[in-house]
């Protein structure tokens, strides 16, 4: 009689840690016009004592399973339609997340923390910003 051999295929896990979907959705929602910066939101000022990289800062990332929810904290340049760009924002984070990390995006909140009224240099200030962070 003959042996019987069996194949088994196994699938390799593949984890994503947080920071680099925080890093991912933080250069997408950059790449939208009208967006002036992200903004590091209440807790700005710890992340960045913490080393957190200037990418992810303003993205809080929440996952479960397969399905991200991201809140994106901004600075928008002042006479931008908000409701727009916010919607700009969703769309590009979503896409981004999902091609590069296949995970599913279940929302992406935005929250405006600030207007910026520079023209040309990125360098806002703490009324800008906001958030006074």
């Amino acid at each position: 009689m003959g042996e019987i051999s069996q194949e088994i295929k196994t699938v390799p896990s593949v984890r994503i840690a947080n920071e680099v979907i925080a890093v991912i959705a933080g250069l997408a929602a950059m790449e939208v016009d009208g967006v002036a910066a992200m903004s590091g939101g209440l807790t700005g000022g710890i992340t960045e004592m913490l080393g957190k990289k200037a990418s992810a800062r303003g993205v809080k990332v929440e996952v479960r399973e397969t399905r991200v929810s991201l809140d994106l904290y901004v600075v928008v340049h002042y006479g931008v339609k908000i409701p727009e760009v916010a919607s700009r924002i969703q769309h590009r984070v979503k896409e981004q997340v999902e091609t590069m990390l296949g995970l599913f995006v279940s929302d992406v909140n935005i929250h405006v923390q600030g207007v910026s009224f520079a023209a040309t240099d990125g360098e806002l200030t703490d009324t800008e910003r906001g958030s006074g962070s």
